[in-house]
C-alpha cells in the first residue's frame, strides 16, 4: 500500500460522494430536458391538430369555437418557449390545457368528420 492511502481513507469516500453526485446531477438534467421537450412537443402537437380542424367542427362537437381553443394553445406554447423551466406553474397549466384539448376536444371534433382532410376522400367538387 501506499503512504498517502492508507492515511487517508475519508478522501476516498469524498471522491465516491462526488462521483454519485455528478452522475445523480446529469441524470437530474437529462430529466429537466426530457420533460421540457416533451411538453414542448405536446403543447406543438396540440396547436398544429388545432389548426388543421375546421371551424364549424368545433361548434357541431359542442366545444369552445376554434379562434378560443387557437389563442389557449398559442399561449400555452409561447410561455413554455419564454419559460422553459417544465416544472414552473404556468408550464403545468399549460400542460393540463393542452392534454385538455388532445383528451377530450380532438376526439369529439373528429367524430364529427372535421378532423382535417385525412380520410374525408373530398375532392375539390366534393366526396369522390
Amino acid at each position: 500500500m501506499s503512504p498517502g492511502a492508507s492515511s487517508c481513507p475519508s478522501l476516498v469516500v469524498v471522491a465516491y460522494a462526488r462521483s454519485v453526485l455528478e452522475v445523480f446531477g446529469s441524470f437530474q438534467s437529462i430529466v429537466f430536458w426530457v420533460l421540457a421537450i416533451g411538453s414542448l412537443a405536446l403543447k406543438g402537437f396540440a396547436l398544429f391538430d388545432a389548426l388543421r380542424v375546421k371551424e364549424e367542427a368545433f361548434s357541431l362537437a359542442g366545444k369552445l369555437t376554434k379562434t378560443i381553443w387557437l389563442v389557449i394553445l398559442g399561449l400555452c406554447l409561447a410561455v413554455n418557449v419564454v419559460i422553459l423551466n417544465p416544472l414552473s406553474f404556468l408550464n403545468l397549466i399549460g400542460v393540463v390545457g393542452a392534454a385538455v384539448y388532445l383528451v377530450d376536444v380532438r376526439p369529439a371534433v373528429k367524430a364529427t368528420g372535421g378532423g382535417g382532410s385525412r380520410g374525408t376522400h373530398m375532392g375539390p367538387y366534393g366526396p369522390w
